[in-house]
C-alpha cells in the first residue's frame, strides 16, 4: 500500500462518501487510488474555490465534515477562499492538496506554493505530510479537529513522492489524543445557576441565537428553553432558520440589515442571552452600548469569542447543546414578561404585514421571497448568495422547518450555487433553491456543468438588476458621489447560458407573472433557472 492508497483507505475509515475536487499532476496518485473506492463519490468542480463551497454545503446539511481535494500551486491557492469561507462560518471541512516532491520544497519549482503557511490564519490546523506511515494518524486527527469544539477547516498537504512511497504497515488509530486540544463540553455549574437566576429576574429578556446552535444540533433545546420560559428570540444571519417565521416568539434577524422588530427588541431588552453566536459588527452594531445597558449571558464553545467584542456578565464555555440541557435540567422559572412579548408581537405583526413597492417592468425581491417561501416544501433548503439578494432573502423569505445557508462571516460572492450542489449531493431528495444576483451568479455559473453532469433537480432564482446592487446602494449616499464601477454591462444572455447547459429558464418582468412563473419554476423536473428583473435603484431599505 502506498501513501495515496493509505489516504483513500483512511477516508473510507472516516466514512467519507463524497469528495469535491479538481485533479492535477501532484494529486494524481490520490485520484488514481480513488478509482478503486467506488463507495466514495467524486464531483469534478470547474473552479477549485467551488470545491470548498460544495464541501461546505454538504457539511452543513449532512452534519459530517465536507472533503475537497485539489492539486498544488494555483489549485491550492484557488481553494483558499473556500477554506476561509468555511473558517469564518465554523464549517467542518478537510481540505487535501497535492504538493511538489519533498526534496524540491522551497526551490520555487513549477506549481509550488506554501499552502500550509498561506492558510494558517484561517484554518483550525494544517499538516505537511513527510512520512506516508503517518497518513492514517493525520487523517484521523484532521477529522477530529475539524468536527469537534468550534468546527472548522483542516488542511492536509501531501507531496507527490509521499503519495507514491510504500507504507511499512497501515495502522489506523481507533482513538485520538492530541496534546493541548481538549475542547470544553460541559458548562460550569455555578455559571449555570447564575443564568437561571438572571432569567427568573428579567423583565424584558431576549435570546439571540446564531449558527452555533445549528452546529451543535441544539435546535430542539433552544426551542424548549424559549417556549418554556416564554422568551422572545432574535437571530443572527447564520441562525435565521432556527425558528419558523410564524412562531409567536420569533422576532426576526438583528443587525445592520436586520428586521425592525428584532433590532427594537435588542435595543429595549434588559437581559441578552447569546447562544452560539459571535458579537460581530454586522449583527451587533454597538456592543459597548449594549454592554453598558443590559446584563449579557454568552454561551459559546469557543472561549476566544467570549469577551472578544463584548464582555459578558455570565460567560459560559462549552457545547451549546450540553449547556442548554444543563439549564433546562436545573429548571428555569419563567419570567413575568407578557407585556414585553405583547409589545414585540405588535411590532412583528406590522412588519410581516407590510406592503412592498412595485415598479412596472420589474419585480420587488421581497415580494418574490414571500411567494417563493409560500410554495416551498416544509423542509426545503435555500442557499442565498451575497449582496442585496442575501439581505432580501434573510429578511423576507418565510421560514418553515428547513435551512437557509449563506456565507455570513466572510461574505463570499459566488457561494450559493456550489453550496447548493453540495446540499443536493448530501440530500438529493431535499428540495433545494439557490438565490443569487447577476453579479454573484457570474462568479460561479461555470458550476452549471456540475449540475448538468449530475442531473440535479436544483432550482436557481436569479435577480437581474444589471449592477452590483449592494455596492450601488452604498455608493448612492454620502460621502460617495454616485455609483461607479458597478454596472454589469456586458453580462451574457443568461437564458442562452442556461440553454447551453441544457437547462430551461423562465424570465419574469412583471409581478403579475410571478404566481404562474413560480409554479412552473418549482414544478420543473430537473434544474431550472428563473430570472427576475429588478430595478437597479431598488435598495434593501425599500
Amino acid at each position: 500500500m502506498n501513501g495515496a492508497q493509505a489516504l483513500i483507505e483512511s477516508l473510507k475509515r472516516e466514512k467519507v462518501t463524497q469528495i469535491f475536487g479538481y485533479a492535477g499532476a501532484t494529486i494524481c496518485p490520490a485520484v488514481d487510488a480513488l478509482k478503486d473506492a467506488p463507495e466514495i463519490g467524486y464531483t469534478l468542480v470547474r473552479t477549485e474555490q467551488n470545491a470548498g463551497h460544495m464541501a461546505s454545503g454538504y457539511a452543513r446539511v449532512s452534519g459530517r465534515a465536507g472533503v475537497c481535494m485539489v492539486t498544488s500551486g494555483p489549485g491550492a491557492t484557488n481553494l483558499i477562499t473556500g477554506i476561509a469561507t468555511a473558517y469564518m462560518d465554523s464549517i467542518p471541512m478537510v481540505a487535501i492538496t497535492g504538493q511538489v516532491p519533498s526534496n524540491l520544497l522551497g526551490r520555487d519549482i513549477f506549481q509550488e506554493v506554501d499552502i500550509t503557511g498561506a492558510v494558517a490564519p484561517f484554518s483550525k490546523h494544517s499538516y505537511l505530510v513527510k512520512d506516508p506511515n503517518q497518513i492514517p494518524r493525520i487523517v484521523r486527527e484532521a477529522f477530529h479537529i475539524a468536527s469537534t469544539g468550534r468546527p472548522g477547516p483542516v488542511l492536509i498537504d501531501i507531496p507527490i513522492d509521499v503519495q507514491q512511497q510504500s507504507l511499512a504497515s497501515f495502522d489506523w488509530p481507533e482513538t485520538v489524543n492530541i496534546r493541548g486540544y481538549k475542547p470544553s463540553i460541559k458548562g460550569n455549574d455555578l455559571q449555570i445557576k447564575r443564568v437561571v437566576e438572571a432569567i427568573s429576574k428579567a423583565k424584558q429578556p431576549i435570546i439571540c441565537a446564531g449558527g452555533g446552535v445549528w452546529l451543535a444540533g441544539a435546535k430542539a433545546e433552544l426551542l424548549e428553553l424559549a417556549e418554556g420560559a416564554g422568551i422572545p428570540v432574535v437571530k443572527t444571519m447564520m441562525g435565521i432558520s432556527l425558528m419558523p417565521t410564524d412562531h409567536p416568539l420569533n422576532m426576526g434577524m438583528i443587525g445592520a440589515h436586520g428586521n425592525f422588530c428584532a433590532n427594537k427588541a435588542l435595543a429595549k431588552s434588559d437581559l441578552l442571552i447569546m447562544v452560539g453566536t459571535r458579537a460581530a459588527d454586522r449583527a451587533i452594531i454597538q456592543p459597548d452600548e449594549i454592554q453598558r445597558r443590559m446584563a449579557t449571558i454568552h454561551i459559546d464553545v469557543d472561549p476566544a469569542e467570549i469577551g472578544k467584542n463584548m464582555q459578558a456578565a455570565v460567560p459560559l464555555v462549552g457545547d451549546v447543546k450540553v449547556i442548554l440541557r444543563q439549564i433546562l435540567d436545573l429548571g428555569v422559572t419563567a419570567p413575568d414578561c407578557s407585556e414585553w412579548r405583547s409589545q414585540l408581537a405588535d411590532y412583528r405583526k406590522a412588519e410581516l404585514g407590510r406592503q412592498f413597492p412595485c415598479r412596472p417592468g420589474s419585480v420587488f425581491p421581497g415580494t418574490v421571497m414571500r411567494k417563493l417561501g409560500a410554495r416551498l416544501d416544509d423542509d426545503a433548503v435555500v442557499c442565498a448568495d451575497v449582496g442585496q439578494n442575501q439581505i432580501f432573502t434573510c429578511k423576507y423569505l418565510p421560514q418553515k422547518h428547513g435551512r437557509l445557508l449563506t456565507s455570513g462571516g466572510l461574505g463570499t460572492m459566488g457561494y450559493a450555487l456550489p453550496a447548493g450542489v453540495g446540499v443536493k449531493i448530501a440530500q438529493p431528495e431535499k428540495q433545494t433553491v439557490v438565490v443569487c444576483g447577476d453579479g454573484s451568479f457570474q462568479m460561479a455559473m461555470n458550476e452549471l456543468a456540475a449540475v448538468k453532469q449530475a442531473g440535479m433537480d436544483l432550482k436557481i432564482l436569479l435577480f437581474r438588476n444589471n449592477t452590483l446592487g449592494l455596492v450601488h446602494q452604498i455608493q448612492s449616499i454620502p460621502p460617495y458621489h454616485g455609483p461607479f464601477g458597478v454596472d454589469l454591462d456586458g453580462s451574457p444572455d443568461f437564458e442562452a447560458i442556461a440553454a447551453a447547459y441544457g437547462i430551461p429558464s423562465i424570465v419574469v418582468r412583471e409581478e403579475e407573472e410571478l404566481d404562474s412563473s413560480m409554479g412552473r419554476f418549482l414544478e420543473e423536473k430537473g434544474p431550472c433557472l428563473m430570472i427576475c428583473q429588478v430595478h437597479p435603484d431598488v435598495a434593501t431599505t425599500d
